[in-house]
């Protein structure tokens, strides 16, 4: 294994090329969490790799809460399985509301005031009620809690974090809340070194080759808990070191002999380029500010051979999509035609008709 072979053999493991899932569900536990803040986007990243399966398809599973859309690690919204979401929250959680406890005060969003407003929610929600943001904050702001600014988020933002709410189902387009109780009535609880060694084994598997810094920006866990967490699973992993930096990859995952020629296009923050902290292996440093902000923006990307050669945006016009690349450099006619035929994949997962807009 050399360098230009890790992105190809991530795609493979990322299950963007050659993957074997058939139910969104089980791509979903496979992954571990994925990067769920731009909600169209993030049912593409499932998409992409659930060969025939549609965007109805993906909204129908997290209806259904076979797969839950929260706030996880580091922190943002992820999708996860039902079966991770409570000894997910438990190994993650304490880290992120110890950050968020400045912001909360800056907010003044006090213990008592938290308190109430879950008090507040619960009750709004109990009987498998779900409920937008909006109706969220006007059952607050009946017991004169405010909402104003970035109150409401955190709010919500905290309730997910104990454990409370979660995503519930596409109401008339607009994504609601609801009890994560009601929604995963049954959970399943891992002691802290169960959690570590479950969530490495299932980030190396998924997303390796990667390093103990990937593991240590995509979990949000202390490097304390990493290096505890790659001890515990140590003989399930191999390594191999390139230019004096060590990446771990799952031992039951042999690496091909050759890679297959493939162009794909990834949705913005996929887990192929924002699940690790160094995205040199895929992304040339030249064109990072092309592909990701200083601000944390992730664009949609054109992966060539396991490289970022380029971005992508779609507009959605009527009964169509419009598909309009940015490739860093010219084309030629066979990219071409393996982008026409990317760009096909994804219309067809819209269930749409497609045209390129060069």
């Amino acid at each position: 294994m050399d360098l230009n072979d890790i992105g190809n053999i991530r795609l493979i493991n990322q299950q963007v090329v050659s993957s074997g899932f058939k139910r969104v569900e089980s791509l979903v536990y496979y992954m571990g969490a994925m990067q769920a803040q731009d909600y169209a986007m993030a049912k593409w990243a499932i998409g992409c790799r659930v060969p025939g399966c549609t965007d109805l398809d993906v909204e129908t599973s997290i209806s259904r809460a076979e797969v839950i859309r929260t706030h996880l690690m580091r922190p943002t919204w992820h999708h996860v399985s039902p079966e991770d979401i409570y000894w997910m929250l438990d190994l993650t959680a304490p880290q992120i509301k110890m950050l968020a406890k400045s912001r909360h005060r800056e907010l003044e969003l006090s213990e008592p005031i938290l308190k109430k407003s879950y008090e507040t929610i619960e009750r709004a929600l109990e009987g498998n009620r779900a409920l937008s943001r909006s109706e969220l904050n006007n059952e607050l702001g009946k017991v004169g809690i405010g909402t104003e600014g970035q109150r409401s988020a955190h709010i919500l933002f905290a309730a997910e974090l104990e454990g409370i709410i979660c995503s519930g189902p596409t109401i008339s387009k607009q994504q609601t809340y609801a009890l994560l109780k009601e929604r995963v009535p049954k959970a399943r609880l891992l002691s802290e070194d169960e959690a570590l060694a479950e969530l490495a084994k299932r980030y190396f598997l998924s997303h390796g080759p990667a390093t103990a810094q990937d593991f240590n920006w995509w979990s949000g866990l202390t490097i304390t808990k990493v290096k505890r967490a790659l001890n515990l699973i140590q003989d399930s992993l191999t390594s191999a070191t390139i230019n004096g930096t060590t990446f771990w990859y799952s031992s039951t995952m042999p690496i091909p002999a050759s890679f297959t020629e493939s162009l794909r296009l990834l949705p913005a923050y996929d887990e192929f380029i924002i699940s690790y902290k160094d995205r040199s292996a895929c992304l040339e440093f030249e064109h990072q500010a092309k592909a990701l902000s200083n601000n944390g923006i992730f664009r949609p990307t054109i992966v060539h051979n396991g490289m970022v050669t380029g971005i992508w945006s779609r507009s959605i016009k009527k009964d169509k999509v419009v598909i309009t690349p940015g490739f860093f450099k010219a084309p030629n006619k066979k990219i071409k035609t393996q982008f026409e035929d990317a760009a096909i994949e994804f219309a067809e997962f819209l269930q749409m008709k497609m045209e390129i807009k060069y």
